[in-house]
C-alpha cells in the first residue's frame, strides 16, 4: 500500500524525535517518498541534515527561508502529499491543528492540506490527559483526521504512562493499514476467520485437541487486513502472536467457538472456517485430576460435537462461506462431499501427510475446490501466499 505514495511527515519538538529518523527510513524502504517538515524545536533535538540524507529530498523547516525548493512552499508540498503524518505530534501542534493557527510552516502545511491527516501524539502523560488536549483531539477527528493512540509506559520526564510515541514498524503499519482501508480491495468488507484447534477438557489439567498450531488461519486475518477488510479473527489456544489490526476473540472449546460465530456471523460478509475444531468432547469432565491407578486404562466417553460449518451453511444468506478440509486418504471425495454437505462456496483441501503441507509448517500444499466440481491445484508456497490466492478467489465470488 505504501509503493509510489508521497508522504510529506511533520516532525515536532520532542525528545521522540529520534525515532521519527527510523521512520522514515523504514517509509522509504516500504516504497513511500518522503518529504519531512520540521518545526524550529523540533531542530534542537535532530538536525535537518539527519533527515535530509535520511529521505533524500531537502527538508523544509522556515517559511522565511530565502532557499525554498517551491514558490509557495507550503501551498506546494500540501498539495504534492497523498498523506500528511505528523509524528511526534506535540500537545502544541495538535492545539494549532484543531483550532486553524497556521504561525510557522508545519502548522501552515497542515492548514493548507485537504488531504488524509494522520497524527501521533508524544508528550508527557497530563499533558495528554490534560482536558484541553482531549478536546483538541476530538476536534481533529471531528474534521476527519486519524489520531494514532500513544503507547504507555516509562517516559522521558521519568513518570510512566501514556504518552509515548509507537515504535516506528507500529506507525508505519498503522499507515499501511490506514491506506489499505481507503484502496485496498476488500475495503468495506467484514470478514471472520477461525483458526487454530479448540480443545475439549478431559480434567482440570488434560484436554482432548489437535495439531493445529494456527498458522493458516492467521495468515488469513493477515492478509485480508492488509487489503483493508474489517477482520474479527475467532482464535482457539495458539501461540502465534495476533496480526495487527484485527479484532481477536479467544474461545478454547468448540461450543465457545460456535457461539461466538453465531454472534457475529449475520453482519459478515465473508467466513472463512480455518480452524481445526475438536470434533468430540468428553461425556462427562473430572472436577478433579484423575489419578493414575495401577495399570489400568483410561477409558473416556466422548459426544460428537456440533458442526459449526455445517450450521452456517444452513443460516447462510448473503454470506461468503469457505472451508478447509485436511485429511490424510481421499482427500478430494471428503472435500467434495463436505461441499454440498456443508453448502459451502468453495473449499480449500490439502493433504496433511505431504512434506511442507498440514500443521506448523510455514507452508501448504492446497486444492480449491467448488460446487460444480472444479479443481485448481497450487504448488507448494507460503500459507500468507495461500492466504492472498484465497482471497483473490473469493472476489471472484463476491
Amino acid at each position: 500500500m505504501l509503493r509510489g505514495k508521497k508522504i510529506v511527515l511533520g516532525v515536532t519538538g520532542g525528545i521522540a524525535v529520534y525515532k521519527s529518523v527510523d521512520l522514515v527510513s523504514r517509509l522509504r524502504k516500504q516504497g513511500a517518498e518522503v518529504r519531512v517538515v520540521m518545526s524550529e524545536a523540533a531542530t534542537k533535538f535532530v538536525t535537518p541534515l539527519t533527515f535530509q540524507e535520511i529521505s533524500g529530498n531537502a527538508v523544509a523547516v522556515s517559511m522565511w527561508n530565502e532557499k525554498h525548493e517551491f514558490r509557495v512552499e507550503h501551498i506546494a508540498l500540501a498539495e504534492w502529499a497523498d498523506l500528511l503524518l505528523v509524528a511526534p505530534a506535540t500537545a502544541n501542534i495538535i492545539a494549532k491543528a484543531a483550532n486553524g493557527i497556521a504561525d510557522n510552516l508545519l502548522s501552515t502545511v497542515l492548514l493548507a492540506a485537504p488531504k488524509p491527516m494522520i497524527f501521533c501524539p508524544a508528550m508527557n502523560t497530563n499533558m495528554l490527559l490534560h482536558p484541553a488536549t482531549q478536546e483538541n483531539l476530538n476536534k481533529l477527528r471531528k474534521f476527519g483526521y486519524i489520531i494514532m493512540e500513544p503507547g504507555s509506559g516509562p517516559l522521558a520526564c521519568g513518570t510512566t504512562g501514556a504518552g509515548r510515541l509507537p515504535e516506528p514498524a507500529e506507525i508505519v503499519e498503522f499507515v499501511r493499514y490506514y491506506l489499505a482501508t481507503q484502496e485496498g480491495d476488500l475495503r468495506g468488507k467484514n470478514i471472520l476467520v477461525t483458526a487454530a484447534g479448540t480443545r475439549e477438557p478431559i480434567d482440570p489439567v488434560r484436554f482432548v485437541g489437535n495439531r493445529s498450531s494456527g498458522k493458516m488461519g492467521y495468515a488469513v486475518a493477515q492478509a485480508a487486513a492488509e487489503r483493508g477488510a474489517k477482520v474479527t479473527l475467532i482464535s482457539g489456544p495458539s501461540a502465534i502472536t495476533p496480526p495487527p489490526n484485527v479484532e481477536v476473540i479467544n474461545v478454547e472449546t468448540t461450543f465457545e467457538m460456535m457461539e461466538a460465530v453465531l454472534q457475529r456471523f449475520t453482519d459478515t460478509d465473508i467466513v472463512i472456517k480455518a480452524a481445526a475444531v475438536a470434533d468430540y468432547r468428553c461425556h462427562e469432565i473430572a472436577k478433579q485430576k484423575i489419578k493414575k491407578t495401577g495399570d489400568d486404562a483410561l477409558v473416556l466417553v466422548l459426544d460428537k460435537n456440533p458442526d459449526i460449518l455445517k450450521r452456517l451453511g444452513e443460516l447462510k444468506t448473503k454470506q461468503v462461506l469457505v472451508g478447509f478440509a485436511a485429511e490424510t486418504q481421499n482427500l478430494l471425495e471428503n472435500a467434495a462431499q463436505k461441499i454440498k454437505k456443508k453448502n459451502l462456496d468453495m473449499i480449500v483441501a490439502n493433504d496433511v501427510t505431504l512434506p511442507g503441507a498440514g500443521f506448523n509448517y510455514d507452508t501448504n500444499v492446497v486444492k480449491f475446490i467448488f460446487p460444480d466440481g472444479k479443481i485448481t491445484t497450487f504448488e507448494k508456497m507460503s500459507k500468507l501466499a495461500v492466504a492472498n490466492t484465497l482471497l483473490d478467489e473469493i472476489k471472484t465470488l463476491i
